[in-house]
């Protein structure tokens, strides 16, 4: 993690957290800039099995807001390569949470975007 300011710039990289053992999918790469918000808990999204079995790699990038109470909301896709890809990105994204806000600070109006790069990987055989 790095600061610079007062932002935090995020970037991860993640496997997806519901593969399985010989699974050849993962979210590669998530970006995200959640300003003054602190993430408690980021989901990775899961990989469609249509796509998965299609071979279909794509982006989605998805912007919403963080409430009081550090909930997601006015979830939407900015862009994205394959639809297949929004529905499990948006998830992720309702199903993260960040720091809720004390009760005298001011919920700041910002606007956060993260990307989810959807990759396959090939698995290596024995």
């Amino acid at each position: 993690m790095r600061r610079t300011g007062k932002y935090w710039l995020f970037v991860v990289s993640w496997l997806c957290a519901t593969s399985i053992a010989a699974d050849e999918t993962r979210v590669s790469h998530m970006e995200g800039d959640s300003r003054d918000r602190v993430p408690l808990n980021t989901v990775a999204p899961a990989y469609p099995a249509a796509a998965r079995r299609d071979r279909i790699e794509g982006d989605v990038q998805v912007c919403f807001k963080v409430d009081r109470d550090g909930r997601p909301y006015r979830i939407a896709v900015r862009t994205s390569t394959n639809r297949a890809f929004e529905k499990p990105a948006i998830r992720a994204i309702r199903a993260s949470r960040y720091q809720p806000l004390p009760q005298d600070q001011a919920v700041p109006a910002i606007k956060t975007c993260r990307t989810f790069r959807f990759r396959l990987e090939s698995v290596a055989g024995s």
